[in-house]
């Protein structure tokens, strides 16, 4: 997408020395990358202990269930 805007001279220059780009384009597009990347990854600390995972004998339960089902003609595997 073909955009038009000001950006001050400083914050470029720091954008290009940072990102190692040899172009305006390719430091805002490598700054741009590294802001999302960055908001990915506070995204998912922020959803770190949210989960609720089975515990290991929640699924050791389910499956002595399904072996017993299983065995009584319950279940086909």
């Amino acid at each position: 997408m073909k955009t038009t805007i000001d950006i001050p001279d400083a914050a470029l220059a720091d954008a290009m020395r940072f990102t190692g780009a040899k172009t305006k384009r390719e430091a805002v597009v490598k700054a741009l990358e590294g802001y999302n990347r960055q908001q990915r990854v506070n995204d998912l600390i922020a959803s770190f202990g949210t989960l609720d995972f089975a515990s290991n004998d929640e699924i050791e339960a389910g499956d002595l269930e399904e072996i017993a089902l299983r065995e009584a003609g319950g279940l086909k595997s």
